[in-house]
C-alpha cells in the first residue's frame, strides 16, 4: 500500500511539507505548532496557550487520517525555551490523563519570532 498525504485545512498548512503522512496504520504528523488557522496567527503568546493548540492541531490531522490522540506512540517536542518545560508537562497531562506518550524534548532551531512550541508526533491505528 502506498503512503498517503494526509491533510485537512482545519489545522495549520505549509507549503513545504504534509501536514502527515500514513504508511499502513502508522501516522506520521510533521511538527505542528500553536497557530489558530482562523486568524493564521499563534493562538496566544504563552506556553500553555501555544501547547493547548498545538495539540488541538495534531488532533485534527490525526482524525483526518482516522486516528486520535489515544493512538499516540511517541511526541517530538520542539520548545523555544526549556523553562517552558514544566507548563508544557501540565498541559499533556489534560490531554493525556491515563497512558502518556513517551516524549522527547528539544530546542527549537529556527528562529520564528513568537513560536514557543512545535509538536511532531506518530501514532498507530489499531
Amino acid at each position: 500500500m502506498p503512503n498517503q498525504v494526509i491533510s485537512t485545512p482545519a489545522a495549520p498548512q505549509s507549503a513545504d511539507y504534509s501536514q502527515a503522512v500514513k504508511a499502513g496504520n502508522t501516522v506520521y504528523v510533521a511538527g505542528t505548532t500553536g497557530v489558530d488557522v482562523a486568524t493564521g496567527t499563534f493562538a496566544g503568546t504563552t506556553i500553555e496557550v501555544q501547547a493547548r493548540q498545538a495539540l488541538l492541531n495534531v488532533q485534527t490531522i490525526l482524525r483526518a487520517a482516522g486516528a486520535e490522540l489515544d493512538d499516540i506512540v511517541m511526541v517530538h517536542t520542539l520548545l523555544a525555551r526549556s523553562d517552558d518545560a514544566g507548563p508544557l508537562c501540565d498541559v499533556f497531562e489534560e490531554f493525556f490523563p491515563d497512558v502518556r506518550p513517551p516524549r522527547c524534548v528539544s530546542r527549537i532551531g529556527v528562529d520564528r519570532p513568537g513560536l514557543l512550541v512545535s509538536l511532531a508526533v506518530v501514532a498507530v491505528i489499531d
